[in-house]
């Protein structure tokens, strides 16, 4: 099976981080989001890989070709972006002749049965239940459990349960027709050629298609969600029983964190939730629930929920204070 991949976006919900890198390829745990999507796919055995790309594309290029050599990798570049439908149809030839494919975003990471996904009879939609439907894609299902609607953030959902980016799709042709048939008839929804209304025209042609509920969905656009992604994927217990004492000299380490080679740690706090990349000097700082780049440095800092981005300088403030009886100090918030 072929597997589709659209990291062509600019993800300015995450800036500053995406002025000078990919979305794709911002790190959560110990690796970056699109590492994290290629490892879930090569366990479920999948080879076969289109990359649809974009703004800063040549980087996520390079990346695959570095860290994932044994992948079969082919590249295609959307100009304009005009939504995902469009993204595909763009890609429309690595794929159409195939029995079926997998398209997985590549700012969202999921967790479930890949395998078995690939081996449902039908075409199959990840789903999940979300508070606020109205800012998603969303499903709805019929008596018979097959999917009878989908709709791009509607504004009046009559389903809670949200597309998480995650398609097995049975007749790459008849996605192709479909793709085709909205382009041709400039069916824009909030001014982009979007997959959910090929679909939409796939279901009412006689495509079967069935939700899958996942087990876990971070969707990475976005710092809180990012942040959420980190601490769930650090909860894993290889990341609890790491034994940084030798890598960390005179510094307490409350697990779970990551950490990556070549970094000074020295006289700090580190974690809970903290995932810190290669040849990162971290001095005399506390730092909570965040995500430090590589080459990184920090001295003096006191962070939580936060990113720092590679190559990023933080120096805080050292105090030597003398501070008598019924004093009251306050630096701010």
């Amino acid at each position: 099976m072929k597997v589709i991949i659209p990291v062509a976006g600019a993800g300015t919900k995450l800036r500053p981080h995406t002025h000078t890198q990919p979305k794709s390829l911002v790190p959560v745990a110990d690796n970056t989001i699109l590492g994290h999507i290629i490892a879930k796919l090569l366990e479920a055995g999948i080879r076969d890989f289109v990359f649809i790309i974009g703004y800063l594309g040549e980087k996520v290029e390079r990346y695959v070709r570095r860290q994932y050599p044994q992948v079969n990798a082919t590249f295609v570049v959307q100009e304009p972006r005009e939504g995902l439908g469009h993204a595909l149809w763009v890609a429309r030839h690595t794929f159409e002749e195939e029995e079926s494919i997998l398209v997985m975003l590549g700012d969202s990471i999921v967790e479930t049965d890949l395998q078995a996904i690939i081996a449902a009879p039908y075409s199959v939609l990840g789903v999940k239940k979300v508070a606020k439907p109205s800012l998603f894609g969303v499903t709805e299902v019929g008596s018979d459990a097959f999917i009878v609607k989908v709709v791009e953030k509607p504004m009046i959902p009559k389903s809670n349960f949200a597309l998480v980016g995650l398609y097995k799709l049975m007749h790459p042709k008849k996605l192709v027709a479909s793709l085709e048939h909205i382009m041709a008839g400039e069916q824009r929804t909030q001014g982009e050629y979007h997959l959910t209304d090929a679909l939409m025209h796939m279901i009412r042609n006689g495509e079967k298609m069935v939700t899958w509920s996942v087990d876990q969905w971070f969707d990475c656009g976005r710092k809180e969600t990012l942040l959420e992604a980190n601490a769930t994927l650090l909860a894993r217990p290889r990341f609890r029983n790491q034994d940084y004492s030798l890598l960390c000299p005179g510094c307490i380490v409350i697990p779970p964190v990551s950490i990556g080679q070549g970094c000074s740690i020295t006289n700090s706090i580190i974690g809970p939730h903290v995932a810190i990349g290669d040849n990162t000097t971290i001095t005399s700082s506390i730092v909570s629930n965040s995500i430090i780049g590589s080459y990184a440095e920090l001295r003096y800092a006191v962070l939580q929920d936060s990113i720092i981005g590679s190559d990023a300088s933080f120096k805080g403030f050292s105090h030597s204070l003398n501070i008598g009886d019924n004093t009251e100090l306050n630096f701010g918030q």
